[in-house]
């Protein structure tokens, strides 16, 4: 029997407050305010936890998409905090439309309202892709270009927050920055301007001069790039607050703009044409779009040049065409290709050479879709970066999958903690670890050495290297710098 959900209709712009969860912070608080003008009422949340998790866990399968369980405890959390009138309230979802779990977020979403109590709570999407024709909250192309426009203000100003705050004299200036020029252009937003290609051109340079005249104090500091999904890299719930822990531990985030998952969201519906035959008048129309964003986004790097304070983004033209000299373009589950780039984005910026990284991925989290995994990491290893498969032995390593461990382009295998602990006593597993290891000609690491009875077994057995508080216990990042990287004791040996 179908369930026939509640829809938001136009009557509820006035009648409804609309609860949006909290993914990319600074850029969802100005697109409130672009909803406010067309007439909604609207509310980011803010609550996070590990309650929020643990309640997306009671309504959500835990191998669901992780983000999907998120979102859905936290608009749950919400709901039963007591804050809102639930006969006037309603939830706004974003979907992508392309072939990710994301596009059936909402589904899930609604499934979990009903069992919860809450089957009047409609749920409205935020889409590009025409989803939901029959929802009374509809993307317009007015309402298109000021979220656009947010998107743009947003990603600038947490790229130049991210290359201030590690450095300002004053803790806490550059997050108040970003507060007064979220407050500034959203009194612009709310009056119907500020979205246009010359108010956007004036505003940039305005709003660097204001970052450029944050007192700061420049010190080397490691650079931690973050690549990933979109939800987990941008969302303080998703992450954990990473660019937080990042920043107390004396590291300057670096994160790829939020435009450029829409541009590669966009340039999908362009290349689709040409891969699948799809309508050609709507590629015509998206690459219209694609480049009038593109434009957009030179005028901020031409911008950030000119100014000389902040390092400007790479074009993501050019990104794209880096990643697709080694990834096809029709690998575009998700992040797809996307991932690639944002890689080889990095790898460029600081000129790393890639045989010197080695990209741990978790046997958890992947090696349930080897071929997903293949078409993301062989790319990566074919530009010299190395692969090491974490957590081994924790996930889904059935003899289906183990099968395909032939395939995945793995050159480092880490074994999992759990299985060290029992050594030696307990060695079964580990030994057909080692054997399949030694098969395939992979290197290993153990992890979580605790003992020297567990080294000297593993020394025994032959495997190479080993991590764990045995030979040391986890240090703050100052302590470690200056224990191991300075002075004369550059060539220590961890």
């Amino acid at each position: 029997m179908e369930y026939n959900y509640p829809k938001f209709t136009p009557e509820m712009k006035k009648t409804h407050t609309i609860l949006i969860p909290n993914m990319a912070i600074t850029q969802f608080r100005l697109l409130e305010y672009a909803l406010r003008y067309d007439g909604y009422k609207c509310e980011i949340l803010g609550n996070c936890g590990s309650a929020v998790a643990q309640l997306g866990l009671k309504y959500v399968h835990n191998d669901t998409c992780y983000p999907a369980l998120l979102v859905i405890g936290q608009f749950l959390d919400a709901l039963n905090s007591g804050k809102y009138d639930l006969d006037h309230t309603a939830l706004l979802i974003t979907q992508t439309g392309g072939g990710c779990r994301a596009s059936n977020y909402i589904h899930l979403l609604r499934k979990a309202l009903v069992k919860a109590g809450y089957p009047q709570i409609p749920v409205a999407s935020l889409n590009f892709s025409g989803l939901e024709k029959d929802s009374g909250f509809q993307m317009t192309i007015p309402l298109a270009r000021r979220a656009l426009a947010c998107i743009f203000y947003g990603d600038m100003l947490c790229a130049l927050r991210n290359q201030v705050a590690p450095y300002e004299n004053e803790k806490g200036a550059a997050d108040r920055m970003v507060d007064l020029w979220v407050t500034r252009l959203g009194r612009v937003l709310l009056a119907g301007k500020g979205y246009t290609a010359k108010e956007m051109k004036h505003t940039f340079p305005l709003i660097a001069a204001d970052f450029a005249n944050i007192p700061v104090t420049r010190v080397p500091k490691v650079k931690v790039g973050v690549v990933g999904e979109i939800y987990v890299k941008f969302s303080p719930l998703g992450n954990n607050r990473l660019e937080e822990f990042l920043l107390s531990e004396g590291c300057e985030p670096v994160l790829p703009g939020l435009m450029d998952f829409c541009l590669y969201c966009i340039y999908n519906s362009v290349i689709d044409h040409e891969l699948y035959g799809r309508n050609g008048k709507t590629a015509a129309v998206y690459k219209m779009v694609y480049q009038f964003v593109l434009g957009k986004q030179a005028d901020i790097i031409k911008m950030m040049k000119k100014d000389g304070h902040f390092r400007p983004p790479m074009p993501f033209d050019e990104v794209r065409k880096k990643s697709h000299a080694i990834i096809g373009q029709g690998v575009k589950m998700g992040e797809g290709w996307l991932l690639t780039a944002e890689m080889l984005e990095l790898i460029h910026r600081y000129r790393i050479k890639p045989d010197t990284l080695t990209l741990e991925v978790t046997e958890s989290r992947r090696i349930d879709d080897p071929n997903e995994a293949v078409a993301i990491l062989k790319p990566l290893r074919n530009a010299g970066i190395r692969i090491a498969l974490d957590d081994f032995g924790m996930g889904y390593a059935g003899l289906r999958q183990l099968q395909h461990m032939k395939t995945l382009p793995v050159d480092v295998l880490k074994i999992d903690k759990a299985f060290v602990d029992g050594l030696p006593d307990d060695s079964s597993m580990v030994q057909a670890i080692i054997q399949m290891a030694r098969s395939l000609n992979l290197h290993l690491i153990a992890e979580g050495i605790e003992t020297d009875a567990q080294r000297a077994w593993l020394a025994e057995a032959g495997v190479e290297s080993g991590q764990g508080f045995l030979f040391a216990p986890a240090v703050p990042s100052d302590v470690f710098e200056e224990r191991y990287l300075s002075g004369a004791d550059n060539n220590a040996k961890v």
